[in-house]
């Protein structure tokens, strides 16, 4: 009989490890956490799917045009020297997210990540065709039929179009959308093209159609180092196990303490709406999105009980031990530790936002042209130069070429000339210093670009002058 109880835990451990995946069926629920989910599905998908088809400046106001080197964000346009400020962005989201699940667990996962939003577009579409969590279970159970095959057949047309979509939506802001849907109608679609939409749709309809949970649980990165970003002081949903243990089923006008139950009447409806098919009541686990689904199905039970609400919670494990109450729990959550990161976080805003603002629209570079310098017929010297010249802007510029750096030393081709907007040109420019001028070698020289418009705004650059030996 020992030998039987100290095997079991080694028995249940192989079962977990080699226990087929289930399919989990989630069940639909309204309530707070459930319509804040939809708020977020419709607030990032008309983002996505129509920030695509914004105009600004006569152009597509989201592009990320690879093929001529330039991202193009609303009012901004990032070079390929611009890297840094798109480097600091995605730092800037990789610092948000981090504080945000400092503070709140996975409310990142729950209700913004793409995978989520996009299963609970895949599952609303089965939900709307197949019925709710009992209809697809008994559909699932039935052999095939005309009913079945057509039912499953509609629900799969409806993700592939929208997985399409999706990809069609996706590759439109690396390739100007409206261009296209041109190539799509006239059937001139590139062959890159055609891999990347039917790629990220078919990743898409991969995803959120068939792997769904699977991906939050097994594939995700994020579900594993989440852990060492919490603390006693981070919101997750948690269950409140001394309330509601023990659980059983009881009548609504029993006397559920004298029976001595807690107030969890044990109805696994927090269970049937989770979309990782998790039981909160076993403690916070990895597989927890923080989508808070449980906490609308248990309180909805707890009203029809007539219990008080908050079974289930958003809430912390000091407020858990200490008895906090909500006031308690926002002090301890806007603690040292977050308000530190919170001011670093908003000091590279800050810094960020202000080199965006006062970014020269002048990029400029000086490379010496590799030919012996050029003795004149009066003696006097020449160097050419290659000047790189970029217009940032989006619109035209007048700019002037000027050099110093040595006596009588002057610019001898071209050193005034227009520029059309987000362009770039290399300028040949001869120079020429009076054969008196400076030493034999190397002599110290620059260059200088100016808006002639707005002189304000000009890039200096180093160079090298060579005069013979």
């Amino acid at each position: 009989m020992n030998n039987q109880s100290e095997n079991q835990p080694v028995r249940e451990i192989e079962l977990a490890l080699f226990e087929t995946h289930k399919k989990v069926y989630p069940r639909a629920i309204s309530g707070f956490y459930a319509n804040l989910r939809w708020i977020m599905v419709w607030f990032t998908q008309i983002l996505f799917y129509g920030t695509a088809w914004l105009t600004w400046n006569d152009r597509q106001a989201i592009l990320f045009d690879l093929a001529a080197r330039k991202f193009y964000i609303f009012g901004l346009v990032f070079w390929p020297q611009d890297f840094i400020y798109l480097a600091v962005l995605l730092i800037i989201s990789a610092l948000l997210l981090f504080l945000a699940t400092a503070m709140a667990g996975r409310v990142f996962c729950g209700y913004a990540c793409p995978q989520t939003v996009y299963t609970e577009m895949f599952m609303w579409i089965e939900r709307l065709i197949e019925g709710d969590r009992n209809a697809r279970i008994k559909l699932d159970g039935k052999p095939l039929s005309a009913r079945k095959f057509a039912l499953k057949g509609l629900k799969h047309f409806v993700w592939i179009s929208l997985a399409l979509w999706t990809g069609f939506t996706f590759v439109g802001y690396f390739t100007p959308i409206r261009d296209l849907a041109t190539e799509i109608i006239a059937n001139t679609l590139g062959p890159w093209q055609i891999f990347w939409i039917l790629f990220y749709g078919l990743a898409t309809y991969g995803n959120a159609g068939w792997l769904r949970e699977q991906v939050c649980k097994y594939m995700c990165p994020y579900a594993r180092f989440q852990s060492s970003m919490f603390d006693k002081d981070t919101l997750t949903v948690t269950y409140d196990a001394e309330r509601g243990e023990p659980r059983g089923a009881r009548s609504k006008k029993a006397d559920y303490k004298s029976q001595g139950l807690g107030t969890c009447v044990d109805c696994n409806i927090c269970v049937q709406v989770c979309p990782t098919g998790i039981d909160i009541r076993k403690g916070l686990q990895y597989e927890c999105i923080g989508c808070a689904l449980c906490v609308d199905a248990c309180n909805q039970v707890m009203d029809k009980m007539e219990y008080p609400r908050g079974l289930i919670r958003y809430t912390t494990e000091h407020a858990m031990i200490n008895k906090l109450d909500n006031k308690g729990i926002l002090q301890r959550l806007l603690r040292p530790r977050v308000r530190i990161y919170s001011s670093i976080l908003l000091g590279i805003i800050i810094a960020w936002s202000m080199a965006i603002a006062f970014k020269s629209p002048l990029k400029f570079d000086v490379i010496r042209d590799r030919g012996l310098p050029r003795i004149t017929d009066t003696g006097a010297i020449d160097n050419v130069y290659r000047l790189q010249i970029m217009n940032t802007d989006e619109k035209p510029r007048h700019y002037t070429v000027e050099v110093s750096g040595m006596p009588g030393i002057s610019i001898v081709s071209e050193a005034d000339f227009n520029m059309a907007a987000t362009t770039s040109r290399s300028v040949a420019t001869r120079v020429r210093v009076p054969p008196e001028s400076g030493q034999k070698g190397s002599n110290k020289i620059r260059f200088t670009v100016r808006d002639v418009d707005n002189p304000k705004v000009e890039v200096s650059e180093k160079a090298a002058f060579l005069i013979p030996r």
